[in-house]
């Protein structure tokens, strides 16, 4: 762990192999070291996930957010980006599912790999990341209050999107899952659900809940942001991806 890192945008091989954008965060040194790939949330590619895989970096693992958005809006501001990707109802999840494990093979093609790869999301992303751990081959994953895991959209949710309940029979990687409890999107009740599902299935995970705090309650940037909980929440992510990954 250490505070010397660089960061740059790349180009990495993406679903069906497209050439997509991606942001990347190495720490200093030739030491091996786990990756995290970073699943942005629904307002897409911005500079708040831009500073979370930099603060992954900062942990001592390489770090990496593949943006989305990029066939929909290359090159777009990240809220137009996010606009274009919602009004055509989200992104398609084998495309996300091509897109994390294009991620993860770049993390683990580095030569400071020890081949350990983990997956985080937020709000769409917490979704994407169960959606992900159930495709992908990663060592840990954690879920940041990622709605519809379990439950139905409402009629006219703006996301394609369907739970997934059938795919958590094949759950690869050990979840921490993150949630408020005064969210409604997960709602207690379908985080319980959830719970319930992952322990008949014999699932390793682990949920932690936060009194006082709804969606996004990571969002540093934003009202709905919850200093305890946050701060807790990393460390629970710190302690899980030392376990899982090696840190």
């Amino acid at each position: 762990m250490g505070d010397t890192l660089t960061a740059e945008t790349i180009r990495i091989s993406g679903d069906n192999g497209d050439e997509i954008e991606a942001y990347l965060a190495r720490p200093d040194g030739s030491a091996a070291r786990g990756g995290v790939v970073v699943i942005h949330h629904l307002p897409g590619y911005d500079r708040a996930t831009k500073e979370i895989v930099r603060r992954f970096a900062e942990l001592g693992y390489d770090a990496i957010c593949p943006n989305l958005y990029w066939r929909q809006a290359p090159g777009a501001a990240p809220d137009d980006a996010a606009a274009t990707a919602r009004a055509q109802g989200g992104i398609p999840d084998s495309q996300l599912v091509g897109d994390v494990g294009g991620a993860a093979a770049y993390l683990r093609s580095l030569d400071t790999s020890n081949g350990k790869v983990g997956v985080i999301g937020y709000c769409s992303g917490g979704r994407q990341t169960v959606l992900a751990a159930c495709n992908v081959d990663v060592d840990a994953a954690v879920d940041c209050y990622g709605a519809y895991v379990v439950g139905t959209p409402p009629e006219g949710f703006p996301l394609k999107v369907t739970n997934l309940v059938d795919q958590l029979p094949h759950l690869r990687a050990p979840l921490l899952g993150l949630f408020g409890n005064d969210d409604q999107h997960p709602s207690p009740a379908h985080v319980d659900e959830l719970d319930e599902r992952l322990t008949e299935l014999g699932k390793p995970h682990e949920f932690h809940r936060y009194d006082n705090a709804g969606h996004a309650f990571f969002s540093t940037d934003r009202p709905s942001y919850r200093v305890e909980a946050a701060n807790d929440g990393w460390e629970q992510i710190t302690d899980f991806y030392a376990t899982h990954l090696g840190g």
